[in-house]
């Protein structure tokens, strides 16, 4: 005789149940997944943007707001005026988040110089340790003071 018996049919039963309370809610639920890729895309560009002032001798400016990532070269080498887009590590100048997901720290733009250390965007002196929270995701993205290294 083929078929199932009733233990293996309440158990396929209570285990749909217990996949259905735990489970279905976190696929369901993608802003925690989009979060999380903003921020790890975030420290992609922020290290690609400090990378990229090494390797060139150049100032690249790094432009903050609530939602998005905007890189800039400057034109020529020993300049801090920004006025070519840099394409990301994705080919895109601006990292924009989706829907619903961005930084919930206070945002100040900054320029990594030549030597790729951090340097505040209007003055030009030494930029602060400078912390980026995206909403909802630990750890946050930590640009350090003297050198420069971007990490979470």
């Amino acid at each position: 005789m083929r078929g199932f018996t009733l233990v293996e049919l309440v158990m396929v039963i209570v285990l749909l149940g217990v996949l259905s309370v735990y489970a279905v809610p976190r696929m369901i639920n993608t802003g925690d997944f989009y979060a999380r890729g903003f921020n790890d895309q975030s420290l992609a560009y922020l290290r690609y943007a400090q990378k990229t002032a090494i390797a060139q001798r150049r100032t690249v400016c790094v432009e903050l707001s609530a939602s998005e990532i905007r890189l800039r070269l400057a034109d020529v080498a020993g300049s801090n005026t920004c006025a070519i887009d840099l394409p990301g590590p994705g080919g895109e100048a601006r990292l924009i988040a989706r829907s619903g997901v961005a930084f919930s720290s206070t945002l100040t733009s900054f320029n990594f110089d030549g030597l790729g250390q951090p340097v505040n965007a209007s003055t030009g002196a030494a930029a602060p340790t400078q912390v980026l929270q995206v909403a909802n995701v630990t750890p946050s993205i930590t640009i350090e003071a003297g050198t420069g290294y971007v990490h979470d």
